[in-house]
């Protein structure tokens, strides 16, 4: 029994340095591939200013979105107006689309309960 241990642990061991050398060559690479993307200097204080722009950069983005998801609500309604001159293949995919969203959503469900299809955990 002991000596199984010690051959686990020995194991574990080699795995552990094999992880840190080559995650240490890989981040090394990923940073050098990406170097482009990176602020410098790496302060706390260019953080805050990244995540500043980023929620005005989003924040301003906002009358763009809400103009292009009145335009799609607008496209459906004409649809939904001309449904008499609608293809089948047009309806099939659409149904396609629904159900693929049902499927997702119900995934969805199955790993938020902790992948059980029956219910919660009680």
């Amino acid at each position: 029994m002991a000596s199984k241990l010690h051959q686990l642990q020995s194991k574990a061991t080699q795995a552990s340095k094999l992880a840190s050398k080559h995650a240490s060559s890989y981040y090394k690479q990923l940073l050098e591939k990406n170097k482009q993307y990176v602020q410098e200097p790496p302060t706390v204080e260019k953080c805050q200013l990244l995540s500043n722009q980023l929620f005005y950069t989003r924040l301003a983005s906002l009358p763009g979105r809400y103009e292009s998801f009145w335009k799609e609500v607008d496209y459906v309604k004409q649809l939904w107006k001309k449904r008499q001159e609608l293809k089948i293949e047009d309806a099939g995919i659409a149904a396609l689309f629904g159900l693929e969203c049902f499927a997702w959503f119900c995934a969805g469900e199955i790993v938020g309960r902790g992948f059980t299809i029956t219910g919660y955990h009680v």
